[in-house]
């Protein structure tokens, strides 16, 4: 397996989205907040979007885009089925914050929906801190891990 980095009209992205939209219309009947971002804003210099692939599979994926001129958010963070609980979200997340420390963003910032127990999970398992809701969805709670601070996420 190797990490690469993608734009999200790159086709290693396109199983990423439709599975998100059908994880997120499964959950919370709404699958439109896939789209919520602009493409571009995963874009270098203040962006960027990582995947994990194995061979012509698409195994875990994320970006990141920045928030504000010290945060990065991180967002489309998505685990193919069939290679969930192998530790590839953190993988993912390391490679994130790899990133967003060589860009220059002091935090990371996310946020995840209330039907997601295990991503909850594993954003505090590794150290973000809960914020509460910062963004637009009404039910979803909002992480943040301090990057001077913050050992690198273990994977």
């Amino acid at each position: 397996m190797k990490c690469v980095s993608v734009r999200l009209g790159d086709p290693e992205v396109a199983p990423l989205l439709l599975d998100l939209h059908r994880e997120y219309e499964t959950r919370y009947g709404d699958g439109d907040s896939v789209h919520d971002v602009d493409g571009a804003e995963f874009d270098p210099p203040t962006g960027g979007f990582l995947v994990l692939v194995d061979g012509d599979t698409t195994v875990a994926g994320g970006g990141l885009r920045q928030y504000d001129a010290t945060t990065a958010e991180v967002k489309r963070m998505w685990t193919n089925p069939d290679y969930r609980r192998q530790g590839h979200a953190k993988t993912i997340l390391g490679e994130l914050e790899k990133l967003a420390r060589d860009l220059g963003y002091e935090r990371m910032r996310l946020e995840t929906g209330y039907a997601q127990p295990e991503a909850l999970a594993l954003y505090r398992s590794l150290g973000f801190i809960d914020i509460g809701n910062y963004g637009i969805y009404e039910h979803a709670s909002g992480f943040e891990l301090l990057l001077s601070r913050a050992q690198e996420v273990p994977v």
